[in-house]
């Protein structure tokens, strides 16, 4: 009876993570320690079984987190687990273009130390094809926001997302 009842509450916690919340709260928590936490606890149910999406939200939350550690011990455990989600949501799904947005943010803010710098001219290359479709308008939003703002983008590529 309690396995039924702890099931029951994690189906429904995981329903009730809404993407648009998420993705608006990861946009927010790049460089805000208690928002990256908050991201980190709304994100604890999600599971590698979940969309590929959430996983890469959970990974990048994962890894922000190890931004705020004291210990490099734990902040390499935690960048790493972090990645790990990443990287595998990316796998579940290589032609979607929300894990590959995240790995690029995640990517071009890490130090050169950490070697997780590989992927972001593939990963910008399949953003600007990818980008016109894009849907939903929250997303296509947030990925333009980011293109505009971002030392991996040069002038023309960032001019090509502005044309209508």
């Amino acid at each position: 009876m309690k396995f039924l009842i702890v099931f029951i509450s994690l189906f429904f916690t995981i329903l009730s993570v809404d993407l648009d919340v998420i993705r608006i709260a990861y946009r927010e928590a790049a460089h805000d320690k208690t928002k990256v936490m908050a991201l980190n606890k709304q994100l604890s149910a999600i599971t590698k079984a979940n969309n590929a999406a959430l996983i890469a939200y959970k990974g990048a939350a994962i890894a922000l987190k190890a931004k705020y550690e004291k210990s490099i011990k734990e902040k390499k455990r935690l960048f790493i687990e972090g990645v790990t989600y990443i990287e595998l949501a990316i796998d579940k799904s290589p032609n979607a273009i929300e894990p590959r947005f995240i790995r690029i943010g995640i990517q071009e803010n890490t130090p050169k130390l950490l070697k997780y710098k590989s992927n972001i001219k593939e990963d910008k290359l399949f953003i600007l094809k990818e980008y016109k479709t894009t849907k939903p308008e929250i997303l296509k939003n947030h990925i333009g926001e980011y293109i505009l703002q971002s030392k991996a983008f040069s002038e023309e590529e960032k001019a090509v997302i502005l044309i209508p």
